[in-house]
């Protein structure tokens, strides 16, 4: 997700996509564990789109 998709989101939405993202990082970091992934910067980018959710939620949270 860019950033303009998630401060666009709604609250209840960005928690669903946090939980997913997750849960796709979890599943490439075994993924790699076992044979490594053809394109390891995926796991770099599922990470960075974790924490700008992370980050929008705490500053809404915030607000």
């Amino acid at each position: 997700m860019k950033q303009s998709e998630i401060k666009k989101a709604s609250t209840a939405e960005l928690q669903e996509a946090y939980a997913d993202s997750r849960k796709a990082y979890s599943d490439l970091k075994m993924a790699h564990t076992i044979s490594p992934l053809e394109n390891p910067i995926q796991l770099r980018t599922q990470r960075r789109v974790i924490a700008r959710i992370a980050t929008e939620l705490t500053n809404r949270e915030v607000q």
